[in-house]
């Protein structure tokens, strides 16, 4: 065999070996979110999967697998904690008995803005180590606000006292602040809780469902209440084999470029919201300045509350001062 021959054969190899050692360095994650991938509310981890996957491309991959039909969103903080996952999307209240203070983040009327420039992504981050999570950070939706729907009408505060009202866990205590019958239950049970008349309402946001309830939804309360954000948790095993370096760049991509990007883009589809609830016949019940101003103060106060019965009285005035003007 010739020099040349053999030359040519040692770096067709090299090459060769070079690649298979970068493809195998390239570290993948694979995550599940707390909503079915097709749903609006998915949009922000949608545009975070795909920032991640092209920001770090040969480096770090996102493996989305799917929303609840993989794992159960209750489920979902305990399996990242267990190593059953690596990663998930998940709604702060669906951990709260795990992780209390961080249904903080959405009891407030913040921006994403203004919350990163206080320390509370980095006071979060070691809340959820001191439980077993790493929080990478927020997938935050703070234009997407919050509403009270009913299928018969309410004319004002006193008509909500002792209505059954769907929630999930961050808004029992302002449901239960307003005289009504908070109930838990999941997204998917809502309209058949409404069509059989076990709930009388629900709290929720506007977000790409209206048009499905138009036989059971007439009416919702204005103005709306606190802020939609969404966290990002990790398994801490699965994020140390992450080299410190890339585990810096991913957190801080997320944290300081995608997310203000991600909470600026909800506004389009906050429109088209109002819209398909227009199209779906739902009626304003706007309510008057007083009452207005008396049931976001309730909103505040009852949260926070309630909040101060789990969290550690230190914590809880940091939070509340990062979060509440």
């Amino acid at each position: 065999m010739t020099k040349k021959v053999l030359t040519k054969s040692f770096l067709t190899l090299a090459l060769i070996s070079a690649a298979t050692a970068a493809q195998a360095e390239k570290i993948k994650l694979n995550a599940v979110s707390f909503t079915p991938k097709t749903t609006v509310v998915s949009h922000g981890f949608e545009q975070f999967v795909q920032g991640i996957n092209e920001e770090f491309e040969g480096e770090l991959e996102i493996n989305w697998r799917g929303g609840p039909e993989v794992i159960p969103p209750f489920r979902l903080a305990d399996s990242v904690r267990n190593g059953a996952i690596d990663m998930a999307l998940i709604s702060p209240s669906y951990y709260s008995g795990l992780v209390p203070s961080a249904t903080a983040s959405n009891l407030s009327f913040k921006t994403y803005e203004e919350i990163s420039e206080t320390d509370y992504l980095d006071l979060m981050t070691e809340v959820h180590k001191e439980r077993g999570l790493y929080f990478l950070g927020e997938i935050p939706a703070s234009p997407v606000q919050f509403f009270l729907f009913f299928k018969e009408k309410v004319s004002g505060l006193d008509d909500i006292s002792e209505k059954r009202i769907r929630v999930f866990p961050t808004i029992l205590p302002f449901v239960d602040a307003l005289g009504a019958e908070p109930l838990v239950l999941p997204i998917g049970e809502i309209y058949t809780a409404i069509e059989r008349g076990v709930i009388d309402g629900f709290a929720q946001s506007n977000l790409g469902w209206a048009e499905q309830f138009d036989d059971v939804v007439n009416y919702y309360i204005t103005p709306p209440y606190y802020r939609a954000g969404f966290n990002v948790l990790i398994n801490p095993e699965a994020w140390e084999e992450v080299p410190e370096d890339l585990r810096n760049r991913v957190q801080n991509y997320l944290r300081d470029e995608l997310a203000p990007q991600i909470d600026q883009s909800w506004e389009e589809i906050i429109a088209t919201g109002y819209e398909e609830m227009d199209r779906a016949g739902f009626q304003e019940i706007r309510l008057s300045d007083e009452e207005a101003d008396e049931y976001t103060a309730t909103a505040i106060s009852a949260a926070w509350e309630m909040l101060a019965e789990d969290v550690d009285p230190e914590l809880h005035a940091k939070l509340k001062e990062m979060l509440v003007d």
